[in-house]
C-alpha cells in the first residue's frame, strides 16, 4: 500500500508541531513538512532535530513558494541539507530564478505542476524547460491543480504520461476557482479516477485538503479510492 498522509500546512498552517499532534493516532504513514512562507523556513529547520517522525514511512519537505533572487541560493543550500536526510523536497517552478542553484539536489528535488493563477508550470509544455534544465529532478503531481487547469483531466493525463518515471509524490485536494485547496468531494474523486490507473502505485500520496481531526480518516479514504486503480476503488466502495 502506498504511503499516505498530510501536508502539515494543510492542517495547521505554520504550526508543524500542532499538525503532527493532530496526526497522532491516525492511519497516516506519510507526512510533508511545510514551510510555504519563507518566514517559516528558519524556524522549521531549527525544529527538525526535535521532531519525532519515526512513525512515518515517508517524509518530504515543501520549500517556500515565494522568495526573491537574492534569497534563492541560501534557500537551495538549505534544501540540499534537507534532501541529504533522504527527504524529497517539493518546489514550485514559478518561484525559481536560477535553476542551476537547485541541481545539487539531484533526484531529491521534486518539481510540482501549478494551478491556473500561476504564470508557468501548469502544463507539460510549460514544465518542459524546468526538466530540461534539471534532468535528474523528480515530479510532484498535484492532481487538484491539474483538475483546476483542465476539468476534462486531459492535461492531467498528459502530465502523468510524460513524467510517470519521475513521479514520486502526489498532492491531493480539490482546488477551487480561487486556487484555494478544499476538502475532497466525490465529484473531484471521480475526476481523479480518470488517471488513477496510470499513476505509479508506490508514489506517496500527500493530502493538501484542510481537515479537522474528525475528518482526517474520511479524507484519506476518499483519496485512497480516488487514486486506486478502478477495480481496487470499486472494492473499496463495496
Amino acid at each position: 500500500m502506498r504511503p499516505m498522509g498530510y501536508s502539515t500546512g494543510a492542517l495547521a498552517l505554520s504550526d508543524v508541531e500542532r499538525a503532527l499532534a493532530m496526526l497522532e493516532g491516525s492511519s497516516a504513514t506519510a507526512v510533508e513538512l511545510s514551510a510555504l512562507r519563507i518566514s517559516e523556513l528558519g524556524p522549521l529547520l531549527r525544529l527538525l532535530g526535535s521532531l519525532d517522525l519515526s512513525r512515518y514511512r515517508y517524509v518530504s519537505f515543501h520549500a517556500p513558494s515565494r522568495f526573491d533572487a537574492a534569497e534563492e541560493r541560501a534557500v537551495a543550500d538549505a534544501m540540499a541539507e534537507v534532501a541529504a536526510l533522504g527527504w524529497l523536497v517539493v518546489v514550485h517552478p514559478d518561484t525559481l530564478h536560477d535553476l542551476g542553484a537547485w541541481r545539487q539536489l539531484g533526484g531529491m528535488l521534486a518539481v510540482e505542476n501549478m494551478d491556473k493563477r500561476k504564470r508557468t508550470g501548469r502544463t507539460v509544455e510549460e514544465l518542459g524547460a524546468f526538466f530540461d534544465a534539471l534532468p535528474e529532478a523528480s515530479f510532484c503531481f498535484d492532481i487538484g491543480h491539474a483538475h483546476q487547469v483542465d476539468r476534462t483531466m486531459t492535461e492531467a493525463h498528459f502530465l502523468v504520461r510524460e513524467h510517470r518515471a519521475r513521479l514520486k509524490q502526489l498532492h491531493v485536494s480539490e482546488v477551487n476557482a480561487g486556487s484555494r485547496h478544499d476538502a475532497l468531494s466525490q465529484s473531484a474523486a471521480s475526476a481523479f479516477q480518470r488517471v488513477a490507473a496510470h499513476v505509479p502505485g508506490d508514489a506517496a500520496l500527500i493530502l493538501e485538503a484542510p481537515a479537522s481531526p474528525g475528518d482526517l480518516e474520511r479524507q484519506m479514504e476518499i483519496a485512497r479510492a480516488a487514486l486506486s486503480p478502478p477495480r481496487a476503488a470499486e472494492k473499496a466502495r463495496a
